[in-house]
């Protein structure tokens, strides 16, 4: 392998949960609508929120424009908040391939706040290609967003590894244009749906990495 290209939440940064769940509780006390409608349009908004500004996807959910510069700080502070929180095995592992001339991408699913908060944060500079879906208007698992990350890489997608948690059908996104993918579960258990009977390769610590390029 050539490449490794990682998925960012929940692989390399652990996913603020809580934190989350409290910005979007926040926003349902503002919305001038019904709880159930609501998750409909929070639901149906989902893409809109990664592959563009978020101030349009909160006007789109309903959220008054005196209370919209609020909301989009409380979400950029988020990020940033995030991105702190990097292991120092993560960072190790990365300066480790990196040492070994192997070409590292990231691929995320993310709003706006992401690559606002990225240069600020421990990952910056540890990447040869940064793939924001807010950025580029592409989400996982379409093929055209891995087919970016290693053509930036300089590598055919079959000398790419694609690493990460398997939300979003990355995994299999990864495989249909020709990438190795490789589930990561911390906790032993896969997380997401469908991933139960996975039988690729699968790693428990990022470390486990370095065993397989």
């Amino acid at each position: 392998m050539k490449a490794v290209v990682f998925d960012l939440w929940d692989t390399l940064v652990d996913w603020p949960v809580e934190e989350a769940d409290v910005l979007k509780e926040r926003l349902a006390r503002v919305v001038p609508i019904e709880a159930g409608e609501f998750e409909r349009r929070w639901r149906e908004g989902y893409r809109a929120s990664q592959t563009g500004p978020l101030a349009d996807a909160y006007r789109t959910l309903g959220l008054p424009e005196e209370h919209l510069e609020e909301h989009v700080a409380a979400r950029h502070e988020l990020g940033r908040r995030a991105l702190q929180k990097v292991d120092a095995g993560v960072r190790a592992t990365l300066e480790h391939l990196r040492r070994r001339g192997v070409k590292l991408g990231v691929i995320t699913v993310c709003s706006e706040e992401v690559p606002a908060a990225w240069p600020d944060s421990e990952l910056a500079g540890l990447f040869d290609a940064e793939t924001f879906s807010s950025d580029c208007g592409l989400m996982k698992p379409e093929p055209e967003i891995y087919l970016e990350t290693v053509q930036a890489l300089g590598v055919s997608p079959g000398e790419a590894m694609f690493v990460g948690d398997g939300a979003n059908d990355e995994l299999g996104g990864a495989a249909r244009v020709g990438m190795t993918p490789v589930l990561f579960v911390p906790r032993g258990v896969p997380h997401w749906q469908g991933l139960a009977d996975w039988s690729g390769l699968r790693i428990t610590s990022l470390e486990q990495v370095l065993e397989l390029v």
